[in-house]
């Protein structure tokens, strides 16, 4: 992928690798998420990013620190008058040169079909369907209940989308699929993970967690 970085964006990343507790965020971190869709540069290049900031890589990270590491106010100014500018108003000319990853953007946003979703929280749903069996999969269940409570919806909500898995998926074997404008972006979920290595789902899934942590 083409990306096109702009030294100014360190201060950006440096605010939130200032952000207690300081360190490296994790890949998808909510913050991190936040900074690649203003940025349109993926998690993976701005965690690449923030790790040559810690390592000190360059001159210029160097004297970054020395001017605002110990200098909080400064570095929010400098933020502050950064999206200040004119290329933060006009996304054709900041994104000039930026090759979109729109995998990657439409991964995080609400679903046409239902803006209580995104696509990522369907892949934590489907990791959480591999570890349960079909009579687990109510509302009662203390698994379903958690995993809605961190994603701040109903837990009939992620029973709606385990009942289109069940469907999906060729080991049930059942064909009535529900009544529910989720089934195609559950279907393209499913496509993408659930005749996959299931360790792999889970591995991602596990990163999509720091998002609402």
């Amino acid at each position: 992928m083409v990306t096109k970085w702009n030294d100014e964006y360190w201060l950006l990343l440096m605010q939130l690798y200032l952000r207690k507790p300081m360190g490296t965020k994790p890949l998808y971190s909510r913050g991190m998420v936040d900074l690649a869709l203003e940025l349109h540069l993926s998690p993976q290049y701005l965690y690449r990013k923030m790790m040559q900031l810690r390592r000190l890589d360059t001159p210029r990270i160097e004297r970054l620190w020395n001017t605002y590491a110990n200098n909080p106010h400064e570095l929010s100014k400098g933020v502050k008058l950064l999206r200040k500018m004119q290329g933060f108003n006009n996304a054709a000319t900041f994104y000039e040169g930026v090759e979109v990853n729109e995998s990657f953007e439409t991964e995080f946003k609400p679903l046409p079909e239902c803006d209580q979703l995104t696509p990522m929280m369907l892949v934590i749903i489907l990791d959480l369907y591999f570890h349960l069996t079909p009579n687990t999969m109510v509302e009662d269940t203390p698994e379903i209940k958690s995993l809605a409570k961190m994603m701040g919806i109903r837990t009939s909500l992620i029973i709606e989308v385990m009942d289109i898995f069940q469907v999906l998926d060729p080991c049930l074997r059942r064909t009535d699929m529900p009544d529910s404008c989720l089934a195609v972006p559950c279907k393209q979920v499913w496509q993408r993970f659930g005749n996959d290595d299931p360790t792999r789902l889970a591995a991602y899934a596990a990163q999509l967690h720091e998002y609402f942590r």
